[in-house]
Parts: C-alpha cells; sequence; structure tokens
C-alpha cells in the first residue's frame, strides 16, 4: 500500500489493484475541544471514532447500493476501520454538500438576522468549497459553473442525489426515534463514463442528530442506532 493523502479523520493509501483503502482514525473536527461536524480543523480524539463512523458508513453504504444509488463502497473491515472504495475524481479542489433540515450550525450564524434556531429547512442544499484557508466558503450554483468545476447539469444531479440520500438517512435515523439536523456529503466522478456518486463517509462525524432535543455524540449514535 501506498499512502496518498493525509487526512483530518481518514488516511487514504492506494492498493496495487488501482482501488483505494481508507483506514478511520479517531480525531473529529471541532473547536477547541468541542465537536462541530462543519469545522475545518481537527477539534479532539474521540477513542473508538473511527471504527463508529465506520460501522455507520457501512450500514448506510450497503443500504445505498440495495436501492441503486451510486457510490464508491467495495467493502470494509471494521474491525481494522478501513474500507476499500473505487478511485475517484474529485470536483475541483473538493466540494462538501450539507443537506440541512433544522436551522443550526453555520446556516444559523449567517442568516441568524432571519433564522430561528431549529427552525425546520426542507432539505436545503448548500455547496462550500474544500478550502481551509478560506475556511470551507459557500459557493452558488452559478459560480461552480463558470469556475469550471461543476455544470449546471453535474449541480442537479448532484443536489438531487443529496437530498435522495439525505433523506435515506433521516428515514432510518427516524425509526430509531432519532431526528436528523444536517448532514455532509461529498461526491465525486467515477468510471470513464464520469458518474458522480457518493464519496468518503456517513457518520456521526458527519451530521448533527437529535433525540427528545438532545444532540447525539458521534460514538453515542453509533451504539443507539446499531
Amino acid at each position: 500500500m501506498k499512502l496518498k493523502y493525509t487526512g483530518k479523520t481518514k488516511d487514504v493509501y492506494e492498493l496495487q489493484d488501482g482501488n483505494y483503502l481508507l483506514k478511520f482514525k479517531d480525531d473529529v473536527t471541532g473547536v477547541d475541544g468541542v465537536f462541530d461536524p462543519g469545522a475545518n480543523t481537527v477539534g479532539l480524539t474521540m477513542e473508538g471514532a473511527g471504527q463508529a463512523g465506520l460501522r455507520l458508513t457501512k450500514f448506510f453504504f450497503e443500504l445505498l447500493k440495495e436501492k441503486g444509488i451510486p457510490t464508491h463502497y467495495i467493502d470494509a473491515n471494521t474491525e481494522e476501520a478501513t474500507m476499500t472504495v473505487k478511485p475517484a475524481e474529485m470536483f475541483g479542489k473538493g466540494l462538501e454538500v450539507i443537506c440541512r433540515y433544522r436551522a443550526v450550525g453555520s446556516f444559523l450564524r449567517r442568516y441568524g438576522l432571519y433564522a430561528q434556531e431549529g427552525q425546520p429547512l426542507d432539505a436545503f442544499v448548500e455547496v462550500t468549497l474544500k478550502d481551509d484557508e478560506r475556511q470551507d466558503p459557500p459557493i452558488s450554483e452559478d459560480a461552480l459553473d463558470m469556475l469550471g468545476i461543476l455544470s449546471k447539469d453535474e449541480y442537479k444531479e448532484l443536489k438531487a442525489l443529496t437530498q435522495q440520500i439525505g433523506n435515506v438517512v433521516k428515514e432510518e435515523l427516524s425509526k430509531k426515534g432519532i431526528e436528523l439536523y444536517d448532514i455532509k456529503f461529498e461526491f465525486g466522478r467515477v468510471g470513464k463514463d464520469k458518474q458522480i456518486v457518493l464519496i468518503d463517509e456517513i457518520s456521526g462525524g458527519n451530521m448533527r442528530a437529535y433525540k427528545d432535543g438532545e444532540y447525539i455524540e458521534p460514538i453515542e449514535l453509533e451504539k443507539l442506532f446499531l
């Protein structure tokens, strides 16, 4: 294996067959020791977070496969906290796509003049650039197109996939009495036909979930759900 990339929460290795291995770490994003899925820095380390994140990811990626929703997932080893995936091409230098069901986090910080904390949002989709130096700025459909990052047709497909996947996760969590407030996804292009697919993970570290109005930490979410 060849180490290709060291990320905040995962390391990426290239395998001899051309696929990639993601190694999930116990680091989670946040600021000053407080977890925040929208943060662009590692805020703290939670023992067991890597395995917990992979168990949720494995569950959801395999569920999406059953539903015919495209991802880069091949298989996973939860004991070793590793996942094998198909190679995917990023959009530009990387995008994050958020699906929001309630006004919290950066949405509330930006739009607090108009938004009330926790108010319902109708699967609102927001795209941000992966750019730590500029704190992951939001970017519009027009700007994505004009800068050659994502065409307007690709944006429509990306938005539809985001809402479809977000609703799958939301419905599954609701079966356990858990409410999804928001969730962050990453997408890429796979294969010769450049198919847009979900990549990366679906874990407690990428979402805000609540039960009886109380926020659920990533490791606790995995225990409650699985």
